[in-house]
């Protein structure tokens, strides 16, 4: 698993990466916000794990900008902190879990062991879209937290089509294809029907691609 971590404390930094480079991650500390959203933005990682109070951008702060971003990485957070409000905006902000510090790494080893057998269990013909969309192509069905999402039958079209072309440019000719058959519908039209489903999803999994048309990242 490829792992990044925020942490400000150089001695438990590098205990981290030490342990679960041991146990045959790839993990790649950060000491602060700045250069780990930096980070973030280059390359792809499977997991993050990551402390509140760091310098130049908090870790609450850090994954808000990333989910506004559309990037969805699972994400433990390790604070000192113990104040109910930052608890819970840490989950609101769509966190997987908590781990109050002090804390041993065999604990934080079995919090990441949780998330990659969740991962690894998530059934095959199912596209894992974000931390919490995945799509069940067998019923062409969009799911969140594992739960079924009520569509129009032109929303659902369109995400199948998203959906299994994840990681690639959708254009304006392939929606006319097929979501509309062909229909004489223009750009614009069919920019107001997609913006209308991304009102309606809890992600910003659907991103626009400036003249070209849509796209879902690769999860």
């Amino acid at each position: 698993m490829h792992i990044l971590l925020l942490e400000d404390e150089l001695m438990l930094n590098e205990s981290i990466c030490e342990y679960f480079t041991a146990q045959g991650h790839t993990i790649v500390g950060y000491l602060d916000g700045k250069e780990a959203l930096t980070a973030l933005g280059r390359k792809n990682f499977e997991l993050l794990i990551l402390d509140i109070n760091v310098p130049t951008i908090d870790g609450l702060t850090l994954l808000e900008q990333l989910h506004a971003k559309g990037i969805t990485t699972p994400t433990i957070y390790i604070s000192a902190l113990v104040d109910i409000e930052d608890i819970s905006r840490a989950y609101a902000l769509g966190c997987n879990d908590y781990l109050k510090k002090p804390f041993h790494l065999k604990e934080l080893s079995l919090r990441v062991a949780r998330i990659l057998d969740s991962a690894q269990h998530t059934p095959t013909l199912w596209l894992k879209l974000s931390a919490h969309y995945s799509y069940d192509q067998e019923h062409s069905t969009l799911l969140y937290e594992n739960e079924p999402q009520i569509l129009t039958k032109r929303q659902s079209q369109i995400v199948d089509l998203l959906a299994r072309n994840r990681g690639r440019v959708v254009d304006f000719e392939q929606f006319r294809i097929y979501v509309w058959e062909h229909e004489p519908i223009d750009d614009a039209s069919i920019r107001a029907e997609v913006n209308r489903l991304k009102k309606s999803l809890h992600e910003a999994i659907i991103h626009n691609v400036r003249g070209m048309g849509y796209m879902i990242d690769k999860a």
